[in-house]
């Protein structure tokens, strides 16, 4: 695995993440996550970061702690996000993993140098802290 050399993830980034289905395992296929907490030298020397699940998978369906961000909904909030589709973001599925290769890439047809799609339009912040508060609130 190897660090990447691009600016340091920040909180509310939406990044390009092998999402595991436990904690010890990259998933092949890589979907959006957001940013919810960042750290410096948790691990060794290393970023990590606290990302929640994105899927754009039942995109209608939205259960508590989850808010979507839609391009019919929200034009400029979804160019800023860099999503291809509709996303829901699962802030009850929330992980701490490490800022490298083995758990990010590269997005098809990114603009950045890293696995950043976008970020999170300040516009989202009120379902972002909704989703947030209903999340803490189940467990």
């Amino acid at each position: 695995m190897v660090k990447w050399i691009c600016p340091a993830p920040e909180i509310g980034d939406i990044l390009w993440c092998h999402f595991p289905e436990n904690i010890s395992t990259p998933q092949l296929k890589a979907r959006p996550a957001l940013v919810i907490s960042v750290y410096d030298g948790l691990y060794d020397d290393e970023f990590s970061v606290e990302v929640a699940y994105g899927t754009s998978q039942r995109i209608n369906n939205l259960y508590c702690g989850e808010f979507a961000i839609c391009q019919s909904k929200n034009k400029v909030a979804y160019e800023q996000a860099g999503l291809s589709y509709d996303t829901k973001f699962d802030l009850k599925k929330i992980i701490l993993i490490e800022y490298n290769t083995q758990w990010f890439s590269i997005p098809p047809k990114s603009i950045f140098q890293g696995p950043k799609l976008g970020s999170l339009h300040i516009s989202m912040k009120h379902e972002l802290d909704d989703a947030y508060d209903a999340a803490s609130k189940k467990n």
